[in-house]
């Protein structure tokens, strides 16, 4: 399956769920016109995990769904340890393993994509159930028993690598806009959650 398929399964079935992205998964519900509530994880990079599990801690009663990147999770594998410490039942964090950073893009790879485990890292630091999926019908048919477990549950995402753009730079600038994008979706999340109150 692609990143677009992954992240179509998810945004259909999380309904009123905190959605949490990262990176390439970021644009992707973008194009699939994801609404509130969510928020950016960028260019807070590595750090999507700990803010799921803020907002896991401060809405108990509504799940939290994190879409990670496999590189952006091993740029802070310290955050597995945080969020299986505190085990959060409404906590669902997805890894989109692509083997690449700035997908698309200039594609470097992610290290140690030979050999490292990352279901087999979220189990060994304490979350409740991992799964692992790499086709979009195995993944569409247990989506929902997946995001209704008990969590905190990892949900490693084999997803292909799109080729590179021929010529893109190897060194990339993000754009200004996404430096304030995340503290606007913070205030617009925080509006919806007022006005949606889970009960």
């Amino acid at each position: 399956m692609n990143l677009l398929q992954a992240c179509a399964i998810i945004e259909k079935a999380r309904k009123d769920s905190i959605l949490v992205a990262t990176m390439g998964a970021m644009f992707a519900f973008d194009g699939l016109k994801a609404a509130q509530p969510r928020i950016s994880s960028v260019p807070l990079m590595g750090g999507a995990a700990s803010l799921g599990l803020g907002l896991a801690i401060a809405e108990p009663r509504r799940k939290v769904v994190v879409v990670d990147g496999d590189a952006s999770l091993l740029m802070q594998l310290g955050g597995l340890a945080t969020v299986a410490d505190r085990q959060p039942a409404n906590f669902v964090h997805f890894v989109v393993r692509n083997g690449a950073q700035f997908t698309g893009v200039a594609n470097l790879a992610t290290p140690a994509e030979s050999c490292v485990d990352y279901a087999g890292l979220a189990a060994a630091a304490g979350y409740r159930r991992t799964y692992r999926f790499d086709n979009e019908a195995a993944f569409a048919e247990h989506i929902d028993e997946t995001l209704a477990a008990a969590g905190p549950t990892f949900v490693e995402l084999r997803v292909v690598t799109p080729p590179p753009i021929p010529g893109a730079p190897l060194k990339m600038e993000i754009p200004e806009l996404q430096f304030h994008r995340m503290g606007a979706e913070a205030r617009a999340l925080s509006t919806w959650l007022k006005e949606h109150p889970h009960g």
